[in-house]
This record gives C-alpha cells, structure tokens and sequence, in this order.
C-alpha cells in the first residue's frame, strides 16, 4: 500500500514540472554573461557563418563547407562543397600545417571552384573539384601585420619593425632595413585617427604596395614600465600630448617586380596627417586625403604611382571647428573616370559624385541622417549599397541608392540594427540583423528590390536567466529641442512599490553610442548582472555622440565635458521623476571619456552623485595626444580657458561621495599621468578617492580579466550605494 502512495505521488509530481519548470528562471553570475566568464559561450547560441562564392551563398563552419543558394538567390538543399578532411588530405604535413577550420574560408573567383584558406605557415588554394592544393605561398613566422591581396598572390608583413613582401613565386623581399620602435613601416599611422586602421595598401592588381612610414625619433616617450621581469624594465610609449611635437609620415610605393620604392613627393611632413589612401583602377594614381595639424581643412590630392609626382588637388573643404575624412574614395566599377567622396560638410555624412578632373557631379544621398558605411555596388543597377539610419537615428538600414536617378530604396526589412555582405556582382546580400526583441537573424536578400527569405534565427539567448526589462525612449536635451535617446533597465523582479538604488552608465564622446534598436536597445551583460541585484540601470547619448549630425557632435568643441553633463542631468532629472528609483542613492560609472564624465560629474555635481567607479579616465586634456585631443580641443596654446575649464584637477577639492578609479598600469591610451595626477589633487585637497591598477594591462581589460574587473566594480556599488 505505501509503495503505491509513493509511485502514485511521483506520477503526481511528474506532471507538474512542465508549468513549474516554464516559469522557473534561474539567476546568472558574472561567468555566465561577461565577456571572458568561463560560461559566457555555453549561454550564446552556436551562430552563423556564412560567405559568397559569386552570388552563390555559402555556410561555413568547423568540418564543411556547403552552398545554400544558386547562382540566382534561390534557396535550396544544402550541399556539401568539401570538408576538412578533404583539404587536410591534399596538404603536405611535412611542410605546411593543416587547417584547423573552415569558418575563414574564402572564395575569389566566382566561376571556379577554388577556396582561399590560410594556416600559420601558408596561404593555400584549394581546388575542391580536383581535391587539390593548385597554389601555396609561405607565411613567416613572427611577422605581423600581414595583407595578403589575391590579385597577385602576394603578402605584406612586418617583422622586426621592418616591412616586407612576399610574392606569389614564394621569394620574399625587404622593402625596409632601418626600421625600429622609432621608424615604423606597414603598420597603422596617426594613433588610428581619421579611419587609419592598417598601414599596407595594395593596388587593384596587386602589382603595387602603398605603405606608411612614420618617423617618431621626436616624439617624446611616455615612461611605461614591464613588471613582469624579476627587475621591471622600462616599455616606453611615442605618446604626443595636445600641443608638443607629433610624428611625421610619409607614404612608399613599393614595386616587387623591380625592388623599388619611390616617395610621394607631399612636401614637408610636419604637422600634416596623411589619410585614405586610395588607388586608381589602373594602378597609375594614388589619391590622399590630407589634413593639416589644425584639423579645419581637408584636401584630396592625386600622386603619380610611377614617380611620386603631386599631380593636383582635386577637392578641398573647410571647416571652423574640424574636418575628419574617414574614408577613402570608392571608383565605380562601371566608370573608372567616377568615384564616390563621403563627407559631413552639410552636416551629415552623405555620398557625393566626382570625376578624375576634381569636377563634382551631384549629391548622391541627402537627409538629416548618417551615412554610416558603404558596402558595395549592384553592378547590374549601378546603384550603391549602404547603411544609414535614414528611417530612425538608432535603426541602422540598409539602403540602394541609384547614381543616375538618384532614387534610394531601403532594401531590409525596417526593423533593428543591420550588417550586410554583398555578393560578388552586389546582386545580393546576406542580411544579418538583430532588433529589440530578435537576437540574430540571417536573410539572403535581394539588393534590386526589397526582397529576403530567412536562413537562419536564434531568439533564445538567455532564455534560461530571469531577465530584466529593459525599455527605451527619448528625453530633451539641455537645450530643450534635441532628442536624446535612453535605454532604461528596471531591476529583475522589478516591484513597482519599492525605490531601487540607480547607476547611470555613460560614455558620451565622440565616435560611440549606448543605445539603438538592436537586441535588448544594446545592453550590456553587466547592466543585466546589476538590474538581477536591484540596481535600476540608465543609458542616455548625449550630445557628442555620434551618428546625429555634425552639430550633435561638435557642440562640445573646444569645451569637453560641459554641454555632455548638461544632456546627463537632464537623465538624472528623468530618474528622479521615476517613483520606484531612490534620488537619494544614484551612481555612476563608465569607462575611457566615460571615465572621465565619471569622474566629471561626481566632482562638478557632488550632491547628485553619490558614488562613481571611473574606468581608464582622461583627467586634464592637455595630457591626452594630439590627433584626437586637438580635433574636438584645439591646443592648449590656442585654448587655454578651454582646457582650463574642462580639467578635473582643479575639481577634485569638491569630491564627495566614494570615487573609485580604475585603470590599467600599462595603458597607452589614457597614461598614467591622467589617474595619478588627480590622486595627487586630492591629496592636496583633502580629498579621498579610491585607486586600483591592474598590472600589464592596458586600456581595457581582456579575457577572464574582464570577470574580475566587473566583480570589482559592482563590489563598490554593493558597499556604497547598495
């Protein structure tokens, strides 16, 4: 009788899990959701990768490649184009080390069945037809830097501060023998301003490589220190601070074929930056953007490639506060006598038409929104792909605009933030977008008209954690006109009865945004990890941030800090107004700029502010180098109230409530001087932040550091705050 009270409660019991388990969620910690936790990856769904071989669409993945599409957009059932095991079968492994993984997996050629896949050793050419490796070049070990360009089978690399070339016959060539900390060749020039993200640029057929030579002997070296000896050595910085003396670059042609370089003869290279290195389709012609120290001018100039020769000036724009060219011109691929200039001097970064001759033909794309990037052409329309947030300031769309008509046409669905890779032709693309409530989906569209059938979607991150609500919207800026968009995390569990401590999140400069329409309005995990321990969480772009115009962004020029944590206030009034948020406990935090509004609004409002957590803060912007700090500053010579003003030093004597800063003890962006010289103001001044480094790292942390510096942070909160 008892055995079957027991067997009957559990058959009970079993039917009850299923509703009971539905609304059962359980909490995460810090290893399950920030970037580096030991968990992080088990909690996100596998992904999707995927390519194109022509217009075929192809999925990639660890063991195999297959195609989805045909060569005219159509889905249809997966096949297989080779594996592995396949490759790896056909690689000498005597010489050359086997591929690990098919995900980066490239396809140059649409009509030929031939893969491009890359080892540590070697480039490889892979013929899955005949199971073949048709083509291989060798990769140096130690080198860095490395551009490999198809058109000719040819790679650039440095190694030991020298630049080389390695051509498709397998010889390599030195192009430099000097080169050293000081003299640097092929590598990223000006501190990775003005959209400078490389330093090697090949010409359209690979015969030609472009590159950067920067002199820094007369830049004065920021003392960094290595620890991880037993005795600390000294691992020194070229830093410029606004107003001292900056590097000086020049740009090489080198021609493997003959050996020789030769020198674009731009004249003097002192106080000029040199961005935007384009080549001509024919390989005759490079084409620069230069821009004086001052920042308020910026000219594109055509070089002879063959001579060095300056050959003209073909455009030139001005500006009272700054210009800042961050893209290269783009050819059309139907016209090689037009290319397309992006520029801001209407006030939003819009596409334009020219000739060779310097002649502008029109306007492309016109609007108060950003043209955030161009993607590529549809050859058979002659339009041009691209992404804006023309719909929404915080919806990033895809759109076609045909040259000759001009005609735009939005080509996704509306919604969210969108990524798109074309096709070899641009007839079509492959959509990878998120929204609010959408995680990730993939869409193979068409990019003649709006047109996509889904691949591939996954909407279940997280759906295992009790997660919090997170909304979005809009509030006025200080100058009562301006719309400002907020992302506001209410605690998990949230009870509208109760008051909850509030930390506002805050970046605030330029070339960042907190908030737009993608997957959870961009929260951040760790607002995620705050909300589960009853912390409401607010993001607000002020003015200074980007993709709202030239006027949204530079009306802090020349006064930093000021009209941003006028824009903050008005959020703190906004959470005041909440009922359910305790004015009485709000905090702070962000990291970089965001150190320093950190930092800024718990000295300059210290009656708001009741703790703050400033990550790798900029302190005094006379400390901070010159190509970003003279853009949105001027020099120090030429603006000292502003400077003055915007310094925290002499701030730090109203410090109230608990500042924590901290920073990394190796960190080439925001250097130590910055940090220590506002302990020393508080010291002076009576005052008491809190202080910790960590040792070797730079400006942001990586990997599972990245666990312990978010525990750190919400420790503070919990103690003060809490």
């Amino acid at each position: 009788m008892i055995k079957k009270i027991i067997l009957a409660a559990l058959a009970l019991l079993s039917l009850q899990p299923s509703s009971t388990m539905a609304q059962t969620k359980r909490s995460f910690t810090l290893e399950d959701i920030m970037w580096g936790g030991k968990d992080f990856w088990s909690h996100r769904p596998a992904g999707h990768f995927s390519t194109f071989w022509g217009d075929r669409m192809v999925e990639l993945s660890v063991e195999e490649v297959k195609t989805l599409s045909d060569a005219k957009g159509r889905l249809g059932k997966a096949s297989t184009l080779f594996t592995l095991a396949d490759v790896n079968a056909a690689i000498d492994t005597a010489t050359t080390q086997p591929v690990y993984a098919l995900y980066s997996a490239q396809f140059p050629e649409a009509g030929k069945t031939l893969a491009l896949l890359q080892t540590a050793t070697a480039n490889l050419l892979y013929d899955w037809k005949t199971k073949q490796i048709v083509w291989q070049g060798p990769r140096v070990s130690g080198s860095s830097h490395n551009d490999f360009t198809y058109a000719s089978r040819s790679e650039a690399f440095v190694k030991d501060w020298n630049l080389f070339v390695t051509t498709a016959d397998g010889k390599t060539h030195q192009v430099s023998t000097d080169g050293s900390r000081e003299l640097q060749y092929g590598q990223s020039v000006h501190r990775d301003e003005f959209g400078i993200n490389k330093g090697t640029f090949w010409s359209p057929k690979g015969q030609l490589l472009a590159f950067y030579r920067m002199d820094q002997t007369m830049v004065t070296d920021f003392p960094l220190v290595d620890n991880e000896p037993r005795v600390a050595t000294l691992a020194p910085e070229k830093y410029p601070m606004a107003g001292m003396t900056s590097h000086k670059v020049t740009i090489g042609v080198y021609n493997p074929s003959t050996e020789q370089t030769i020198y674009l003869q731009a004249g003097d290279p002192t106080d000029r930056y040199f961005t935007n290195i384009a080549w001509s389709p024919d390989e005759k012609t490079i084409y620069v953007i230069e821009v004086p120290r001052s920042q308020d001018k910026a000219e594109l100039v055509s070089y002879d490639a063959a001579t060095g020769r300056r050959l003209a000036v073909l455009y030139t724009e001005t500006n009272a506060r700054y210009v800042e060219p961050c893209n290269p011109i783009v050819f059309l691929p139907w016209d090689s006598s037009k290319f397309v200039y992006q520029t801001r001097r209407d006030g939003y970064n819009h596409l334009y038409l020219f000739d060779t001759t310097g002649k502008e033909l029109g306007q492309l794309t016109k609007g108060t929104f950003e043209v955030i990037e161009m993607l590529g052409f549809n050859e058979t329309t002659r339009s041009i792909i691209f992404k804006a947030n023309a719909d929404s300031p915080i919806c990033h769309n895809i759109y076609a605009v045909n040259v000759k008509t001009g005609k735009r046409t939005r080509l996704d669905n509306g919604q969210g933030v969108h990524h798109a890779q074309l096709s070899s032709g641009g007839r079509y693309m492959i959509d990878t977008w998120n929204a609010p409530n959408v995680y990730r989906h993939v869409d193979l569209a068409s990019t003649t008209a709006p047109s996509a059938v889904n691949v591939w979607a996954d909407d279940k991150c997280y759906e295992a954690f009790n997660m919090p609500q997170i909304t979005s919207g809009t509030i006025k800026a200080a100058d009562g006109v301006t719309d400002l968009y907020y992302r506001l995390v209410k605690p998990v569990d949230f009870d509208p009865n109760k008051t909850y401590p509030a930390i506002v999140y805050v970046y605030g400069g330029p070339h960042a945004h907190l908030v737009d329409a993608s997957w959870n309005y961009s929260a951040r995990p760790w607002e995620y990890y705050m909300a589960q321990r009853g912390y409401v969480m607010f993001v607000l772009d002020s003015r200074g941030s980007e993709y709202r115009g030239f006027e949204f962004e530079s009306c802090t020029h020349r006064h930093l800090g000021d009209n941003e944590m006028k824009d903050q206030l008005e959020g703190v009034k906004f959470l005041k107004s909440l009922p359910y948020v305790d004015s009485n406990r709000l905090g702070v935090h962000g990291w970089s700029f965001g150190g320093f509004m950190t930092t800024n609004l718990m000295c300059s409002y210290p009656d708001v502010f009741k703790v703050g957590v400033a990550g790798g803060p900029v302190i005094d912007w006379k400390y901070y180098e010159v190509m970003y700090g003279e853009r949105y500053m001027d020099t120090p010579q030429e603006n000292p109230e502003g400077y003055e003003s915007s310094s925290l030093l002499p701030k730090a004597k109203n410090l109230k409530g608990r500042l924590q800063i901290i920073v990394g003890y190796n960190d080439p962006t925001c250097v130590l001087q910055h940090s220590l010289s506002f302990l020393k103001a508080c010291e002076d001044a009576g005052t008491q932040p809190d202080y910790f480094v960590y040792p070797g790292e730079g400006h942001n942390m990586a990997g599972h550091m990245q666990v312990h510096l978010h525990d750190r942070i919400t420790r503070y909160f919990d103690d003060y705050l809490k």
